[in-house]
């Protein structure tokens, strides 16, 4: 393609506080349609909003986290623009001094490198309600419930040249964010939800060219489609000598396309103004220290460790700490067995693979971090071989119940006694004299085939170790 991709993206994060921004109301998900609402997020006349300071705490997280420069002296303006699920007429936001500037992360790519990605601003604000339209009847309803939730928006720079970069910043920016704790990452409650500003411009062009805005995307999948939807239709109307118009866009996801919303506003149009009933916010050294050290550990650093200190690979790094769950899950066994590798390698096979087919996040794993380890235990002690580890996993994954009762109720106990083993495998060389007499010819590789007689004989249950040693033994002795 001739031309060159300029992307930006624009994240919303709801943040995980008990209660809205500028209320004491709820913001649990899923209540009765306006159950949660007081004179405060309904916009009533003569009423003041107080600041929740903890919404406040866990921006000033997000802000660090990113890398930015925390604004000490903050403070909050009105968005003039309708809302028609915003009952106050406005939006409390920030404009001129948000709570945190200037930041980047770093982002992973899928050809190993690292795109750093800048963060201009990250600014605290309330969500809007909800409006529903009636399909059959010209009728729409409005819940409020969402109303005063406490956002974060988290500006991107427009240094992304591609969907996929893009898909890649939202899903480091959406672990990063679970983290900490910040927000739940949910997209499809709206917890986390993207607008992305696409343009192109001609390579080598310094000039960004008209960008257009995609609006309110809430899966990964559909922000990369929705950018290489919006990159074709704008290639399209180039190489057609026409005019990108700076909009607001909606993508249908059902349909693959985007459709008009409205013209885009700049910020002139808003008419932001500081809002009066709202005090500065100043972070001192003490509270800004406090949150600092409240941070845990994040996933980059996190996965550093694991590679340097547990000798695991990249890729098994990447996975570990894909999720705070799936971190949590894999230390959670290293406390109770220290042995990385091995715990790893269980799950990122049997138990995601488990949880994946039943739909479950790893901390609803049917089988928990101890369960898990006491299996492993008994692989480690050879009590069971770890092909018998597998069948012994399914059936505690089904029945609940510990590893070794499943062992010792089907008999699935490993054979270690050494003079049983020998008299399975006397019996199968004596029935095998054509491959011994192989064998020792120099056809080495035939002693995959003794083992695999040696274990269906012995119903997978004789220690493979033994039954290597003792082949050997009787072929080259």
């Amino acid at each position: 393609m001739k031309y060159e991709v300029v992307i930006g993206l624009e994240i919303h994060a709801q943040l995980k506080t008990e209660s809205k921004i500028f209320c004491g109301c709820s913001t649990r998900f899923g209540a009765s349609p306006n159950a949660q609402t007081c004179p405060v997020c309904l916009g009533m006349p003569g009423v003041l909003p107080v600041v929740n300071k903890k919404a406040v705490e866990y921006a000033m997280k997000a802000g660090i986290a990113t890398n930015c420069r925390i604004v000490r002296d903050n403070r909050f303006a009105r968005k003039n623009y309708f809302y028609p699920d915003l009952p106050m007429g406005y939006q409390i936001t920030q404009f001129e001094l948000p709570i945190a500037v200037e930041g980047y992360l770093d982002v992973p790519l899928s050809d190993g490198s690292l795109k750093r990605v800048g963060i201009t601003r990250i600014h605290m604000e309330n969500d809007a309600g909800k409006s529903s339209h009636d399909p059959y009847r010209p009728v729409s309803f409005v819940d409020l419930n969402r109303a005063g939730t406490p956002l974060i928006e988290i500006v991107s720079e427009p240094d992304m040249r591609s969907a996929e970069e893009a898909g890649a910043f939202m899903r480091q920016m959406h672990t990063l964010l679970q983290f900490m704790n910040v927000c739940d990452g949910n997209m499809e409650e709206g917890s986390l939800r993207c607008d992305a500003n696409v343009s192109l411009r001609l390579k080598g062009a310094k000039e960004f060219g008209t960008r257009t805005e995609m609006k309110n995307l809430n899966s990964f999948r559909n922000i990369e489609r929705a950018i290489h939807s919006e990159i074709r239709r704008q290639a399209d109307i180039l190489d057609d000598g026409g005019v990108i118009v700076q909009e607001t866009r909606l993508w249908n996801a059902d349909e693959g396309k985007s459709v008009s919303m409205r013209s885009k506003e700049d910020a002139h149009d808003y008419r932001y103004f500081p809002d009066p009933d709202l005090l500065p916010i100043i972070i001192d050294d003490e509270f800004y220290n406090r949150v600092k050290d409240s941070l845990p550990e994040l996933p980059e650093a996190k996965k550093d460790r694991y590679m340097k200190v547990m000798g695991l690979s990249a890729a098994d790094a990447a996975v570990l700490t894909s999720s705070p769950e799936i971190a949590a899950y894999f230390e959670n066994c290293l406390t109770l067995m220290n042995k990385p590798k091995t715990v790893a390698n269980w799950i990122m096979g049997s138990v995601l693979a488990l949880v994946n087919v039943k739909g479950l996040s790893i901390a609803q794993s049917p089988v928990p971090e101890k369960a898990l380890t006491e299996l492993l235990e008994l692989v480690e002690s050879a009590v069971i071989s770890g092909t018998m580890a597998k069948t012994v996993f399914e059936a505690m994954a089904e029945t609940g119940k510990p590893a070794r009762v499943i062992v010792d109720e089907k008999g699935l106990a490993q054979v270690s006694d050494t003079s049983e083993i020998e008299g399975i495998v006397d019996k199968i060389l004596a029935d095998n004299p054509k491959e011994v007499g192989e064998y020792r010819g120099g056809k080495t590789k035939l002693m995959g085939f003794f083992v695999g007689q040696i274990m269906r004989a012995s119903k997978g249950k004789a220690n493979p170790a033994l039954v290597n040693d003792i082949l050997v033994k009787k072929l080259e002795g």
